[in-house]
């Protein structure tokens, strides 16, 4: 890996448990360390990455938000708050992001997008989530689709 390689800064951890044709597992890794390195994030931090099905994010979602739907990206940051400090060289865990690549697949060909393109968009909307960005508010939602923008080039709008 070239030395400036955001992918070699971070320790990304993307695991996938059902079929995900139609994305690139390396692609994908790419852009969470990308969007990590344009958030500034310290060198070492961890970041988990679960693509899923709708059975097992609608579970997540009933179990933590009281949601019983699938949705299409769920955050689970470990740190709240100022916790950010961790020891030199010990890699901060910054959560974990969990995609449904079934929501994302019907929300692609809504959008008229490739199945890539909108799990690697809900991808950097996930990791955003982690950095503390939401979307509650029409102005917060402005700032994180200028993020996401930054990090993916302005490429996806929905």
């Amino acid at each position: 890996m070239a030395i400036g390689d955001p992918a070699s800064r971070y320790d990304i951890d993307l695991a996938c448990d059902i079929d995900a044709r139609g994305i690139e597992l390396d692609t994908m890794k790419g852009l969470a360390a990308l969007a990590l390195a344009t958030e500034d994030v310290a060198s070492g931090t961890e970041l988990s990455v679960l693509l899923t099905d709708d059975a097992a994010i609608r579970e997540l979602n009933r179990a933590y938000r009281n949601t019983d739907a699938p949705t299409d990206v769920l955050s689970f940051a470990q740190m709240e708050g100022d916790a950010f400090v961790a020891p030199d060289g010990i890699g901060q865990h910054l959560g974990d992001v969990i995609i449904s690549v079934e929501t994302a697949q019907r929300q692609a060909l809504e959008y008229g997008v490739t199945l890539q393109d909108e799990a690697g968009h809900l991808l950097v909307h996930g990791v955003l989530h982690l950095l503390g960005y939401d979307h509650e508010e029409a102005g917060d939602a402005a700032v994180m689709r200028t993020h996401e923008d930054a990090i993916l080039g302005g490429a996806h709008h929905h």
